[in-house]
């Protein structure tokens, strides 16, 4: 049985950390050790963290955000599994026991589907990837190379190879605030992913995410854009050290990354963070991206074609509300919900 390491990093997370490390301490599979590094708090969260212990391993460091948060847990783990949970998150109890039965040493890791939930952790009836899209498997490396993405999930979702993050770490510090990003780009080249379409934790949306998008912000969406453009230029960097090379207009090839680009532009196009980019081009890179992927059958692809031509074509005013209910649907209206419900049933 291997030993598997629970990493938990904290930051200002009082209200939450308790019931990460409940969980990780609730696991049905002995075999693991639960470390927990908070990150310079300013709140109550170290007390609550030292009431665990001699039950944890808890470690306070000077504010050093999510990379050094990272690599001071992984110095000190020893598990051959390793698996690095936000503290508003937690696992299920079965949730390494599933990952260990999947486990293999050729593998650089599994990731599984993540439950979202809200701020008192009531369900909000969907999971991570969003929509039915199955989690991404096997060589993915091959599909970072070509778009610079791949379907997956948050950092409490995934659990890494020890050998892979030996070669990994320590993360660097021009991605203290992008360790989740520097592993998801790299790891894949380390050995083949296996993925669980199952949830085996929870992901909580309460309004303090970094990344969860619960009500529009362009501050948010430019946030995205400059976390993706860094991944682009990490694959051009570190590809060819894998003998590898990434395709010429890698920003381009990814519809997901025109409509977040082209919604940025509309919404506030003094801050947006590429200023070559152009409505119309947006919109047409978006397209001819969407056409070439296999997730969507050839009705859905139509209904996304429409919103990057409705988006791209029309003024703010009348292009805000398409932007609105398409990235964020807790904001439409419950006909719009009810409509595309059954435009969803129909397309498939």
């Amino acid at each position: 049985m291997p030993l598997v390491s629970l990493i938990i990093n904290n930051y200002n997370y009082e209200a939450f950390v308790s019931e990460a490390i409940d969980s990780a301490l609730a696991q049905t599979f002995d075999e693991i050790e639960v470390i927990v590094v908070d990150d310079g708090s300013t709140d109550g969260s170290w007390a609550v963290i030292e009431g665990y212990g001699d039950r944890i391993i808890a470690i306070a460091q000077t504010n050093g955000k999510q990379g050094k948060a990272f690599n001071t847990g992984f110095a000190r783990s020893q598990g051959e599994i390793i698996i690095f949970l936000d503290a508003d998150d937690y696992l299920y109890p079965n949730a390494v026991e599933k990952i260990v039965e999947q486990w293999n040493d050729d593998l650089s890791k599994v990731h599984y589907r993540l439950e979202v939930v809200d701020k008192e952790g009531k369900s909000s009836g969907f999971s991570y990837p969003q929509g039915g899209k199955k989690l991404a498997e096997g060589p993915v490396w091959e599909r970072l190379l070509d778009v610079a993405t791949y379907p997956g999930v948050p950092t409490s979702g995934n659990a890494l190879s020890r050998r892979t993050l030996e070669a990994l770490t320590p993360i660097p510090e021009d991605f203290k605030t992008m360790a989740d990003d520097y592993l998801s780009v790299l790891v894949p080249f380390y050995g083949p992913v296996k993925a669980i379409e199952q949830p085996l934790a929870a992901y909580r949306v309460h309004g303090n995410n970094q990344w969860a998008i619960s009500t529009m912000n362009s501050a948010r969406l430019h946030r995205f854009i400059a976390h993706d453009m860094a991944r682009c230029e990490l694959l051009r960097q570190r590809a060819p050290g894998f003998g590898h090379e990434v395709a010429k207009n890698l920003e381009l090839r990814f519809f997901g990354r025109m409509w977040f680009r082209l919604a940025s532009l509309k919404l506030d196009p003094a801050a947006h963070p590429v200023p070559s980019d152009r409505s119309l081009p947006l919109a047409y890179h978006g397209i001819r991206a969407l056409w070439h992927t296999r997730e969507f059958n050839s009705k859905r692809k139509l209904i996304l074609s429409a919103w990057f031509c409705w988006v791209g074509i029309f003024p703010k005013p009348i292009a805000k509300p398409a932007i609105v209910w398409f990235l964020t649907p807790g904001s439409r209206p419950k006909i719009i919900g009810r409509t595309l419900k059954k435009i969803r049933a129909v397309v498939g």
